[in-house]
């Protein structure tokens, strides 16, 4: 159950079906017309990953830890001001979890339900929104892994990610006000959500701005100082509700090269590709190439410090990847090469997603 094959073929049916069943029409995504799935085949493709994430057992991630901590807590919203204690991390997502439990009870499934339909939702509708090739953009997202280890697994810092992404218009139309304090209440969910209050300001502008220049060279810099940088890091996090753990997740080791290879793909493309990205000038595209670059930097810098660390920020970026990569096939070669390298990137992003399973994580 846990490999998952199914989720493939249902892709592959919504998308014949759709193409057959007038369920694909033409929108105006910034001044250009582009294809899109109507409503319906989008639900078709979120419904089981949401039925698959909240049904979920206890043998995969930290969903023990979590079915154990909602078992315990209190059912009554009036019992949050006494379970809350000073020092308990990430007081939000212990607010919203027993707001969630004093509705359904002790139903942890329904409670799992209920956290991966907001963020499958988030994610899915989001590609339905912003990607030329929706079937495309959710296979990248589930053959990556990040479908299973987000959604059954790090739920927690997930809520705010998948939140955010689905936010992306407010990040094109630069509303950074409400975009900030939005931010800053999910940081009660999970505090690494803030890193995106500096990064809204970075990704603006055409692919491969100077601003993301700059981010290059500063994480050089970091990989090349990484005594200093380690410092830095923990002395940040010395009085933050983290600090207990910032040595040990530092001591850890780094994200394999493989994951980095495969992370930094969108990046290269996008660089390589770049003056077609700047003729055509599209806001999204733009926006996405920048986040592209932020993943792989992230990555190659927590290949060198620590996997759990700082392995778990590039989330928050790494999501673009998937609107950024079949717009770059599709609009940057004929249709004949387009196909072809879409059968390469399908086959090895299943190569990718069966050594992530089988080998890395174990699951099969």
């Amino acid at each position: 159950m846990i490999f998952q094959w199914q989720l493939f073929v249902l892709l592959i049916v919504v998308g014949v079906l759709a193409g057959s069943a007038n369920m694909i029409e033409g929108v105006n995504s910034f001044g250009q017309i582009e294809t899109r799935y109507k409503l319906a085949p989008a639900l078709f493709v979120a419904i089981p990953l949401i039925y698959l994430a909240g049904t979920r057992g206890d043998n995969i991630g930290d969903t023990y830890v979590y079915r154990e901590s909602f078992l315990n807590m209190p059912s009554s919203i009036s019992a949050i001001p006494g379970y809350i204690t000073d020092d308990m991390r990430d007081k939000g997502f212990a607010v919203l979890s027993v707001v969630i439990k004093s509705i359904i009870g002790n139903k942890d499934v329904v409670y799992f339900t209920i956290i991966a339909a907001i963020c499958i939702l988030c994610v899915v509708l989001t590609y339905r929104k912003y990607s030329c090739n929706f079937i495309i953009s959710v296979f990248l997202f589930i053959a990556s892994g990040e479908y299973i280890q987000w959604t059954y697994n790090g739920i927690r810092q997930f809520i705010p990610v998948a939140i955010l992404f689905a936010c992306t218009g407010l990040i094109l139309k630069k509303k950074y006000i409400p975009f900030i304090m939005l931010t800053l209440i999910l940081s009660t969910i999970h505090a690494s959500a803030l890193l995106m209050i500096p990064m809204v300001f970075i990704v603006q502008g055409r692919a491969w701005n100077r601003k993301t220049m700059l981010l290059m060279i500063a994480v050089i810099i970091a990989i090349a100082s990484l005594e200093q940088f380690t410092d830095l890091v923990t002395g940040i996090m010395e009085n933050t509700q983290y600090s207990g753990e910032v040595d040990q997740y530092l001591s850890t080791e780094g994200t394999s090269l493989q994951r980095v290879l495969v992370y930094s793909i969108p990046a290269i493309l996008s660089l390589v590709l770049k003056r077609r990205i700047d003729r055509e000038n599209h806001p999204v595209i733009n926006l996405a190439a920048n986040m592209a670059l932020i993943t792989a930097l992230t990555y190659l810098l927590s290949a060198f410090t620590s996997g759990i660390f700082l392995g778990r920020i590039p989330i928050y970026f790494s999501l673009y990847n998937y609107i950024l990569l079949p717009w770059l096939i599709e609009h940057c070669f004929t249709k004949n090469s387009a196909r072809l390298i879409y059968l390469v990137l399908i086959g090895c992003y299943l190569l990718f997603y069966y050594f992530q399973m089988h080998v890395t994580w174990n699951l099969g």
